[in-house]
């Protein structure tokens, strides 16, 4: 899918200069070559800025897990996935590993999520009946992945004050998402769980259900009480305090407690850092190859008609249309996740990474999830053919999270 759009943004890209140039427009080539190579560097001065990050924050995650806090979370968090997985018989291996994929995504760690995930799938795949069908746990494992929570959107938040930096924006601070974007993954999870739950008749009215959705509602509207009242620009300042204090916090937890254990930190650190280079230098070339689409699509006109298009559905149903240039950023992020962070990239370098449309752009990339690509590598994976209703409720826990993302950036930043 992600090859035929691709393809789509050039050809049509290509067919929209054609038409330029037969009315007269003799410098449109001149524009579209122009923009493919700054959009080149571009991507490319971004993803060196992301290397710095990725490799500090996968730094600290190396730390935290071999000084147990990791799996200290994944224990605290065990009870309530015993509950929303009932076929899966006590004490069987794929418990464990489905609590360490989900807490290493709620982490922001998506490649060390990723092998967690497969290596769930396997095990699952053990206790399947039908082994071309997916079986329930399997179908909720693969909703509660794709709409799982973020605790902290590392890459969002790295990408971010690379663009503030090449932009000239001294002391931004690129965690101010934090609170709004954790809200939108929330909104995620609940309606992919609702909806698996309901078709797998799953009682989530039980003790360790209602204390975690309490205990979360909780936070969340003691934040907003907190908030509520604040003007606008004191309270991005304080989320923005809030989300840098809380990562902060976490580093420094994690360091002490290794230290406090004995584990040599510092080269923890270095090792968990390789890896975030690696990560880094990997999102090079399909950065670069979906900013080069995006700018021809751009250059010739094409998105200002989709855009356009878009506008006027919004327009014609009475709505405030400050959201649609955000919007392809959602769309894109279903089918391809290097796809809707080349859009991403694209709505921060042209309104702005400090623009509403720029913060609109973050919360949706971090609350949102690659529902396809997901379900074809999870799935793929075990050899599962028959996905049964797994599409359709990704797609609904998707769908909420575009809007929830959507009306909580406007509740934040508008």
């Amino acid at each position: 899918m992600l090859n035929k759009i691709w393809v789509a943004f050039i050809l049509v890209g290509f067919v929209a200069a054609v038409a330029q140039l037969l009315q007269g427009d003799l410098d449109i080539f001149t524009r579209v070559l122009t923009g493919l190579f700054d959009t080149a560097k571009t991507g490319f001065d971004i993803s060196l800025g992301l290397v710095g990050v990725m490799s500090l924050w996968l730094g600290v995650m190396k730390i935290g897990e071999r000084g147990g806090l990791i799996e200290l979370f994944s224990r605290l968090v065990a009870p309530f996935f015993r509950r929303v997985f009932p076929d899966i018989p006590a004490g069987h291996p794929a418990s464990g590993s489905i609590v360490m994929n989900v807490s290493a995504n709620m982490l922001g760690l998506d490649n060390a999520a990723t092998p967690l995930g497969l290596k769930a799938m396997r095990e699952l795949q053990e206790i399947n009946p039908q082994k071309d069908t997916a079986s329930n746990p399997m179908i909720m494992f693969l909703v509660l992945n794709t709409a799982g929570i973020t605790l902290i959107p590392t890459s969002v938040i790295a990408i971010r004050q690379a663009i503030a930096l090449k932009q000239g924006l001294v002391g931004f601070n690129a965690a101010d998402i934090f609170l709004p974007t954790l809200l939108g993954t929330f909104v995620s999870f609940c309606a992919g769980l609702i909806a698996v739950a309901i078709w797998q008749r799953i009682n989530l009215f039980c003790k360790p259900v209602l204390v975690f959705f309490a205990g979360f509602a909780a936070l969340m509207g003691g934040l907003y009480w907190w908030l509520g009242g604040m003007p606008p620009e004191q309270m991005a300042q304080m989320i923005g305090l809030l989300g840098s204090g809380i990562i902060v916090s976490i580093i420094v937890l994690f360091v002490a407690v290794a230290a406090w254990r004995g584990i040599d930190v510092y080269e923890s650190f270095v090792e968990g850092a390789k890896e975030g280079f690696g990560v880094a230098v990997q999102i090079i070339p399909y950065l670069i190859a979906m900013l080069v689409a995006i700018s021809v699509f751009r250059t010739t006109g094409g998105m200002d008609y989709l855009i356009g298009a878009i506008r006027s559905a919004v327009l014609a149903v009475g709505l405030n249309d400050d959201f649609v240039p955000a919007l392809p950023v959602g769309l894109m992020k279903t089918l391809s996740g290097s796809g809707a962070r080349g859009l991403m990239v694209d709505v921060m370098t042209t309104y702005g990474v400090d623009s509403f449309q720029g913060k609109l752009a973050a919360i949706i990339q971090g609350s949102t999830e690659t529902t396809f690509y997901v379900l074809a590598v999870y799935f793929g994976s075990v050899g599962i053919t028959k996905t049964r209703y797994a599409l359709a409720c990704g797609l609904i826990a998707d769908a909420v999270g575009l809007v929830g993302a959507i009306l909580i950036g406007y509740a934040f930043y508008h």
